[in-house]
C-alpha cells in the first residue's frame, strides 16, 4: 500500500491564501518550523504553536494545515535523505511537465494505446536527465517495510 505525503509547498500556498497579505510571512515561517523540524514531536509542537498563533483569528488557514495533518508528516517514516524529495511534489509534477506541455500541444493523444505509448516514450526519454535519489540505497529497506523513525532505521527489536 502506498502512504499518502501531501506537499508541503502547495499546502503552505493554501493555508497562506486564507490569511492577510501582513500576516503570511510570519505564518509561512511557523510552517516553515513545522516542516523543517528534525523530529515528529518537534514538528506536532510546532504545529501546535501554529494553531495556538492563528485559531482565534484565521480559522480557515488552522483547518486548512490540520485536515491533512497526517499526511504531511508522513515523512518522517521514511529515511532523512528521501525527507527533501517527499515532502514536495515538484519532482513528480516536473517528470509530468514534458508529457503535459506534449499533449496539449498534440490536442490529445487520441486513443488511449496512443496516449500510453507517448507518455511512456516521453518518460523514457525524459529520464536520462533524472538524477539518483538521496539515499537511494536505502530503498530497498523501504521497499521491503523496514520502519523508519524520525528519517532513521528503526532497531529489531
Amino acid at each position: 500500500m502506498t502512504r499518502p505525503q501531501r506537499c508541503w509547498f502547495h499546502k503552505a500556498g493554501n493555508v497562506l491564501n486564507k490569511l492577510p497579505r501582513g500576516q503570511q510571512a510570519a505564518a509561512n515561517r511557523a510552517l516553515q518550523e513545522v516542516w523543517m523540524a528534525a523530529t515528529r514531536a518537534d514538528a506536532l509542537a510546532a504545529l501546535d504553536l501554529f494553531v495556538r498563533a492563528y485559531q482565534a483569528k484565521y480559522p480557515a488557514a488552522v483547518e486548512c494545515v490540520l485536515r491533512d495533518r497526517d499526511a504531511l508528516l508522513a515523512f518522517y517514516d521514511f529515511p532523512a535523505e528521501h525527507w527533501r524529495h517527499v515532502r514536495t511534489t515538484n519532482p513528480i509534477e516536473s517528470t509530468f511537465a514534458t508529457v503535459r506541455l506534449r499533449t496539449s500541444t498534440t490536442k490529445g493523444p487520441g486513443s488511449r494505446e496512443a496516449g500510453l505509448a507517448m507518455v511512456f516514450k516521453l518518460a523514457e526519454q525524459a529520464q536520462k536527465g533524472w538524477r539518483k535519489l538521496n539515499g537511494s540505497q536505502l530503498l530497498p529497506d523501504v521497499i521491503g517495510g523496514v520502519p523508519f523513525v524520525d528519517g532513521v532505521k528503526a532497531k529489531a527489536a
